[in-house]
């Protein structure tokens, strides 16, 4: 027992920026199962921008930015090493929610004891535009693409409204970004790939700093579902994910 604690202590020591104390530490809160509950609360088409205002923020531990027609709460721990952030964007004349999304990164995890590795999650829906729903494609493949295509697009415009005063979501979005244009390049060398991504196992990627990742797209009706997973798999929402064809 001796010799396995004086080996703990050697490889914790032996890791740039570990120590036994924070390997050990409670984790603080908000804890990682709380952090999605704005997400899974707000219902597309339904919810008020009074309604996500009251639910998404944790003035505790978050920051709160607001534009006419995007609201986001974001937080950081970790020493920074983990960000995240729900954001709800609003139809203009309506008010109600038309896309949603929930970003997590830890880009330091843990690699004790079999501990969550570095990881990222990022859970998009959004109602889509009509115009893009009625354009003609030339498979169903090329049809995958272009909407995800406007799912970056839009995930990059409705960042771009609050991050210039947020550092969080500045940095977050710039990730998010690079991780959808992977998966975007992956299906432009290979448009069949897109096949995968209503697939239980998704599309596989490599990520340029997290390892490996898989992309999820699932569309019914005019909504759009997107997730992505990099690296561990340890913040995986309690609520799974339903794909819809």
């Amino acid at each position: 027992m001796k010799i396995a604690k004086l080996l703990l202590v050697i490889s914790c020591c032996a890791l740039p920026g570990c120590s036994l104390f924070e390997y050990f530490q409670d984790e603080e809160a908000p804890y990682n199962e709380e952090l999605p509950k704005p997400f899974i609360q707000t219902k597309l088409e339904e919810s008020t921008s009074a309604y996500v205002l009251a639910i998404i923020h944790r003035p505790d531990y978050e920051q709160l930015s607001q534009s006419k027609s995007v609201i986001a709460s974001s937080g950081q721990k970790k020493k920074g090493y983990q960000r995240w952030f729900n954001m709800v964007a609003f139809d203009e004349n309506e008010l109600t929610a038309k896309r949603k999304y929930f970003f997590n990164v830890d880009e330091k995890g843990k690699v004790l004891l079999g501990g969550p590795k570095r990881s990222l999650i990022f859970e998009a829906e959004m109602v889509l535009d009509k115009k893009l729903l009625d354009k003609p494609f030339a498979n169903e493949n090329a049809r995958r693409i272009d909407i995800l295509r406007q799912v970056t697009e839009n995930t990059r415009r409705d960042i771009g409204q609050l991050a210039k005063d947020n550092k969080t979501l500045a940095t977050s979005g710039m990730l998010i970004n690079q991780t959808l244009k992977t998966v975007l390049q992956n299906l432009d060398d290979s448009p069949v790939l897109a096949q995968k991504l209503t697939d239980p196992n998704g599309l596989e990627f490599d990520h340029l700093t997290l390892g490996k990742g898989a992309a999820f797209m699932g569309l019914e009706y005019d909504l759009v579902k997107t997730k992505i997973n990099v690296g561990s798999l340890a913040w995986t929402f309690q609520d799974p994910f339903a794909l819809e064809e």
